[in-house]
């Protein structure tokens, strides 16, 4: 399955799982398809998918984060060499920009109270990137 199949299964998938955008109209072009995919992943409560379906998921995110590139955090400048004293200074980098790029062991997640984060579709809390 090529990049474009597997947007196309999943947008349908998760339409399917929705009962509220279950008929949902699908843009003809790749972009809007993409901001689709996003907002139902977005809105979705968490439940079981079926394996076949995390398995395409997993395939196709991991080819968009290809896409995008990733950066190491060895890539990053730490403070230091940017003229900070900070005594840590050696040990601290800042990252402005696509936190999905990044190959971090772990992201802080800034969720709501419920712990399940935001469910506004395009929304640009930290919780969006982090999803897809």
């Amino acid at each position: 399955m090529n990049q474009n199949e597997r947007l196309d299964y999943l947008t349908e998938q998760f339409k399917e799982d929705s009962v509220t955008y279950r008929n949902l109209a699908v843009p003809a072009d790749t972009e809007g398809k993409r901001r689709l995919l996003r907002s139902l992943m977005n809105i979705r409560m968490p439940k079981e998918l079926p394996p076949s379906v995390l398995e395409v998921q997993d395939a196709y995110l991991q080819e968009r984060n290809c896409q995008n590139g990733i950066v190491q955090v060895s890539q990053i400048p730490v403070i230091r060499e940017q003229g900070s004293a900070h005594p840590f200074g050696e040990r601290i980098s800042i990252w402005q920009g696509d936190i999905t790029r990044l190959a971090a062991d772990a992201i802080v997640n800034a969720a709501n109270a419920q712990m399940l984060g935001c469910f506004v579709p395009m929304h640009t809390c930290i919780d969006n990137p982090i999803l897809n």
